[in-house]
């Protein structure tokens, strides 16, 4: 594959994944910019706490959405496991520091998932089923999603170590980007999805 063909792939990657699902929904249903509501942060959760179930599905559909066609397509073209991968990775960082938004983006769960589904989709389910399991044992979005990924590289060097290149670093940047809910987790005072008391508040 040429250098003209793989860096295009990956610019391509990085301005999809820079499109904000979050903005883009909340404008076309006439919602509140999520930036200003709630945590502030322009995720699904977010969205679902500012919107509802609708906007929230769409906000959710359309992050995972963009961490899954670049790198399906590179699939196709049969490149390197490290350059699909980083095709991966690239899109995570688009929604991470979009181009299009002064670079001030989400946390990137949802996006990080779709990576992980076109990459190699058994590992995408069982991190899945992990968040999920997280989630339903303690309403908290934030645990399930910093859990789901500090688990994602091990379960990833068992299912497709080919591909840790990109997966260790969205995990790594997901961790991070979870920095004030990992403050919150510790004080006890992250919030419990459905805790109408603090429901405009959180960080996530």
């Amino acid at each position: 594959m040429s250098d003209f063909l793989a860096i295009t792939l990956l610019i391509s990657a990085y301005l999809l994944g820079s499109i904000c699902s979050a903005i883009v929904v909340c404008k076309a249903l006439g919602l509140a910019d999520p930036r200003t509501q709630g945590s502030q942060n322009p995720g699904a959760t977010n969205v679902l706490r500012i919107g509802g179930k609708k906007a929230a599905l769409l906000t959710l559909a359309g992050d995972m959405f963009k961490g899954v066609p670049l790198v399906l397509l590179a699939q196709h073209l049969n490149v390197t496991p490290d350059l699909i991968s980083a095709i991966g990775l690239a899109a995570f960082l688009g929604h991470l520091y979009p181009v299009f938004y002064k670079f001030e983006g989400g946390k990137g769960v949802a996006t990080a998932l779709g990576v992980l589904l076109a990459l190699h989709w058994p590992l995408g389910l069982v991190v899945i089923g992990i968040w999920l399991a997280v989630f339903a044992a303690f309403r908290i979005s934030s645990l399930g999603s910093l859990i789901a990924f500090t688990a994602a590289p091990v379960i990833a060097w068992s299912l497709t170590p080919s591909y840790m290149l990109g997966i260790v670093g969205m995990s790594v940047l997901l961790i991070a980007r979870h920095k004030n809910n990992i403050k919150a987790l510790l004080k006890g005072e992250e919030r419990k999805f459905g805790d109408k008391k603090n429901d405009n508040t959180g960080t996530e």
